[in-house]
């Protein structure tokens, strides 16, 4: 049974004795170079956005529009130089009169003259605002914008004041 015991023994501390190794055999526990901690914690720069160029088909319905704009003021200015006595002859007028009626008739015509000019520019700003939103370059839709508002503004300015003197 000795023999059989010392087996037993044995058997039982091979594998404890399998698992011990040299003590400098172990890998270090220290940092790595991967392990280290450098630079901050702020992000990096962010590239400055550049807006994309509108297609040439937004671009050509805007020049499009603008041109359409530049021509209904110049026929509304055309009206209004062959309108303008007429109006003027309103002014003072009694209510009802026939010179009043034609006064009111011919702004009304200007009126109708100018709407040419406000739906250019009722497109020009749905083209603007459909740029805007896609994130699109907008400079060349704002600087036709901007001259088809001044026309329309010169517009209402002739209107208003030619009709100023009109109860």
């Amino acid at each position: 049974m000795d023999f059989k015991r010392a087996l037993l023994i044995a058997a039982l501390l091979a594998p404890a004795a399998a698992c011990t190794t040299a003590p400098d055999s172990y890998p270090s526990l220290a940092f790595r170079e991967g392990e280290r901690v450098d630079g901050t914690a702020e992000p990096a720069p962010a590239a400055p956005y550049v807006p994309p160029t509108p297609s040439g088909d937004v671009l050509d319905n805007v020049g499009r529009l603008a041109a359409e704009a530049t021509s209904a003021h110049q026929a509304f200015v055309e009206e209004a130089a062959r309108l303008g006595s007429t109006v003027s002859k309103g002014h003072g007028a009694q209510v009802g009169s026939d010179s009043w009626a034609q006064a009111q008739v011919a702004l009304a015509s200007l009126e109708s003259a100018r709407s040419k000019s406000l739906v250019a520019l009722a497109d020009l700003d749905r083209l603007y605002v459909g740029a805007a939103l896609e994130g699109e370059e907008l400079t060349r839709i704002a600087e036709l914008r901007e001259q088809v508002v001044a026309l329309v503004s010169e517009e209402d300015a002739t209107i208003e004041r030619l009709g100023s003197g009109l109860r």
